[in-house]
């Protein structure tokens, strides 16, 4: 297995300066993680990345989007996006949203997906690192409203491998969607727990 995955032509990318791909992809490499399976070459998508069970998920995502050049957006509060780690949390493709306006997050970022050229855009279904039994609609939502489809991504911490799974074309009955999206992820246990 790679330790990073190639990126197909219509993947949005960040540019990323040479020497810091290297340097995320020799870390990577250094705690023995590796990439599995196959991007879709769409322009548009919304990525949900489960089982959400650790910090350390984002900090091997992140370091996994640096080695792959690529430009992924995800959301925060507003508030956050403040100097001094503003400016760098755009740069990481961080979407501020105010979280009282009207319409709702999902609105704010289905808008902003439909008026991109490329976007990709990541999300934790769990909604926080704790077990739930239930995951947020939030990334349904966004998908459906912006027309795009849903990729699953895994991290599996027993194998170390962070890879792609089956892209999900939504259906009418988010519930449905939903059931069988969480019934695919049942076998994989991410650093705590599965889903």
């Amino acid at each position: 297995m790679p330790t990073v995955l190639p990126l197909p032509e219509r993947a949005p990318r960040a540019n990323t300066p040479k020497w810091l791909k290297a340097a995320a992809t020799k870390t990577l490499d250094l705690a023995g993680w590796k990439m599995a399976g196959e991007w879709p070459d769409l322009s548009k998508m919304v990525i949900i990345g489960a089982p959400h069970s650790s910090a350390w998920d984002a900090i091997w995502g992140l370091l996994a989007k640096v080695a792959m050049d690529l430009h992924i957006f995800y959301m925060g509060k507003q508030e956050a996006f403040v100097w001094p780690l503003g400016p760098l949390m755009k740069w990481l493709g961080g979407i501020p949203v105010n979280r009282a306006a009207p319409g709702g997050i999902a609105d704010q970022v289905a808008k902003q997906m439909i008026a991109a050229e490329r976007m990709w855009f990541v999300l934790a279904p769990e909604g926080t690192r704790k077990p739930v039994t239930q995951w947020k609609t939030g990334f349904w939502k966004i998908a459906k409203k912006a027309g795009v489809p849903v990729l699953c991504v895994y991290f599996d911490y027993a194998n170390k491998t962070i890879g792609t799974g089956p892209l999900i074309e939504l259906s009418d009955d988010m519930d449905a969607d939903i059931a069988k999206i969480r019934a695919w992820y049942v076998p994989i246990k991410g650093k705590h727990r599965g889903v």
